[in-house]
């Protein structure tokens, strides 16, 4: 962090602890979202989710006064509401459908993170090399981010294993740099890029699905 950034922080932290109401309320706005969509990676329901956060917070008030700053305080943040989702997901495991145990023993599979089929064969002219590459889309970002579009990504994000989507909602949709979102979810560089990876094409997949099925359409 920068200097600026250090002196943000120091200032939010000083209020925080001081009991500052508008401070705490604009941070729970800011961060809700995400917080969410972490909690639902380890969950079986929005409730239990809403229920994760709450007791985040409720941590992170209990908890600012022995903040030691050698993380960022977004970073604490997460790594709170992790460790309470983790917990409660080990918790609630027993209750949860089979689909969603299913869906979250996928995690650990060696899965390619493209389709093979999207790939030219060995007695292909030119074997390794893309049989259907990605396409270049004309969309425009705001069209990624409204209407049908944005529920088909949203959708591709839910439906991704725990550890990816955390990097994935880490990453690119709360903005945290590679060691930020290294540093929150304890993983190694190279494993946070994989996870990265095969997060990014699992999406951008369901998206040219979509765009194909429009295009027919």
């Amino acid at each position: 962090m920068d200097g600026a950034v250090r002196q943000d922080e120091a200032e939010l932290v000083a209020a925080l602890r001081n009991g500052d109401e508008a401070a705490f309320a604009g941070l729970v706005q800011e961060l809700n979202p995400a917080l969410m969509r972490l909690a639902l990676a380890h969950v079986p329901s929005r409730a239990v989710a809403e229920d994760v956060v709450q007791d985040t917070w409720v941590g992170v008030i209990n908890g600012i006064d022995r903040f030691e700053g050698r993380s960022a305080l977004r970073t604490w943040i997460f790594q709170i509401l992790l460790n309470k989702a983790r917990t409660r997901g080990k918790r609630e495991k027993r209750t949860l459908p089979f689909s969603f145990l299913r869906r979250h023993s996928e995690e650990g599979r060696d899965e390619p993170a493209v389709d093979p089929d999207r790939f030219q064969g060995r007695r292909a002219h030119y074997p390794g090399h893309w049989a259907r590459p990605p396409v270049e889309w004309d969309t425009p970002a705001e069209t990624l981010a409204q209407g049908e579009t944005r529920d088909v990504m949203l959708r591709a994000i839910a439906d991704l294993p725990p550890r990816q989507r955390e990097v994935l909602t880490l990453r690119d949709i709360q903005g945290y740099s590679a060691d930020e979102a290294r540093n929150a979810l304890g993983v190694s560089e190279t494993n946070q890029r994989v996870l990265l990876h095969r997060a990014r094409s699992k999406v951008r997949g369901a998206l040219e699905r979509h765009f194909d099925a429009e295009a027919a359409g």
